[in-house]
């Protein structure tokens, strides 16, 4: 199959042949450290609104955008490649919980702006970081009723999904993005609604931008929630011809494992990503998870020693000492490689 010819992030599909490339870690884990309240959500601008804003995390890249910032940096300064902008939220689907649908498409622009903002400033000629603009699942799901007592209820469209994420894309890609990452998939259905508002964007601008996709398994029986086992939902996706695609959140590495194997083995023509939990919820825990930076980092590491890996990062509960771990472990290990047989093993000296 002919290779897609980028207009942005070219020298990333080179660079995930070369080495395991490092994403970064949780965003929400990270805005927690600041603890930040309800003023700094509003803002001067939102100081009025008749909803609760704090929890918002979207909202930041307007209110705190110094925040937003000094994240980016941390990260980037433990080696991540890529960074992933604040826009987990940041759909009107998402915003309408706050009665902010309005203003979804400029989060996207202002997160975009600030991500590669951040990533020019670490930005070497062998050491290239890119901006991920990230498309989250939303708090709505198109393929599974929200009433137990109606199966056939739904309280989002098809429609209304590939909407919303054509105007996120679109403020992604006017902020500078260079890549494209539907994460955190439980409704396969939703990911498609992404995945064809990107093509849209795309054959409209002219742009191509590479996408990754990312499900999450849900529990031990190695579904997503809307029923999918990873083989399954790998077909499902390929026809995006996403550069990589991958497992995050939901489980750490350790139940992760069995998930991602199944993943590398199936998808034997596109790159393979991994960004686990750090372990399991611990509410005692300062990250609110289990792992410690040293822990995340060897278990990631027996991934990439296995052959599994082309995109590792972390994500509930990870922070810059993990994906510094992270970053230093995996560095030793060649990257998966696509159409062949797994082959780990340490790089030469």
């Amino acid at each position: 199959m002919k290779a897609i010819a980028y207009t942005r992030a070219a020298a990333l599909p080179e660079l995930l042949r070369q080495r395991i490339v490092v994403l970064d870690g949780a965003m929400g884990t990270m805005i927690q450290r600041y603890k930040l309240g309800e003023a700094d959500f509003r803002g001067a601008r939102f100081k009025d609104h008749r909803k609760d804003l704090k929890g918002n995390n979207d909202l930041l890249q307007l209110t705190r955008p110094d925040v937003i910032r000094e994240i980016h940096e941390q990260y980037l300064a433990a080696g991540a490649d890529i960074v992933e902008t604040n826009t987990f939220g940041a759909t009107s689907v998402a915003q309408e919980d706050y009665g902010l649908a309005h203003v979804a498409r400029e989060l996207n622009v202002a997160a975009a702006r600030l991500a590669r903002e951040a990533c020019d400033q670490f930005s070497t000629p062998d050491k290239p970081r890119f901006a991920a603009g990230a498309l989250g699942p939303t708090p709505r799901t198109a393929s599974i009723s929200p009433d137990v007592n109606d199966p056939a209820a739904r309280n989002v469209s098809f429609d209304e999904l590939k909407a919303a994420y054509l105007e996120q894309a679109a403020g992604l890609l006017e902020g500078g993005a260079d890549l494209f990452l539907v994460e955190t998939i439980f409704d396969t259905l939703n990911a498609k609604a992404a995945i064809f508002a990107l093509d849209e964007l795309m054959e409209q601008t002219g742009e191509r931008l590479p996408v990754i996709v990312s499900g999450t398994v849900t529990d031990a029986s190695g579904r997503i929630l809307s029923g999918q086992t990873v083989s399954a939902f790998w077909h499902s996706v390929r026809h995006a011809r996403p550069l990589a695609v991958g497992l995050n959140c939901a489980l750490g590495a350790t139940l992760m494992r069995p998930y991602i194997e199944e993943l590398a083995k199936v998808a034997d023509d596109t790159y393979i990503s991994c960004y686990p939990n750090a372990g399991l919820p611990n509410p005692m825990s300062e990250t609110g998870f289990d792992e410690t930076p040293e822990i995340t980092g060897s278990l990631v590491e027996e991934f990439a020693r296995a052959g599994f890996l082309n995109i590792a990062g972390g994500c509930c509960g990870t922070t810059p000492e993990h994906i510094a771990q992270i970053a230093q472990r995996v560095a030793k290990y060649r990257p998966r490689c696509r159409h062949d047989s797994m082959l780990p093993g340490l790089l030469a000296a």
